[in-house]
């Protein structure tokens, strides 16, 4: 019985310490994605202009 509350102490410290690094990671810019800038540039943004009125260019 002593042995499950061990793993259980250790499984948390070890969950614990994980999720401590992630943040950490996060924190620190490591999941940055410092190619898609450069790329960005490259795209065709014709979904952003506005829309044409026939109305308007029918009178």
């Amino acid at each position: 019985m002593s042995s499950i509350f061990f793993l259980i102490g250790i499984g948390f410290f070890v969950g614990t310490a994980a999720w401590l690094l992630f943040i950490w990671a996060v924190r620190s810019g490591q999941f940055d994605d410092p190619e898609a800038p450069k790329y960005r540039i490259l795209d065709d943004d014709d979904d952003e202009w506005p829309a044409k009125r026939t109305e308007e260019n029918q009178s």
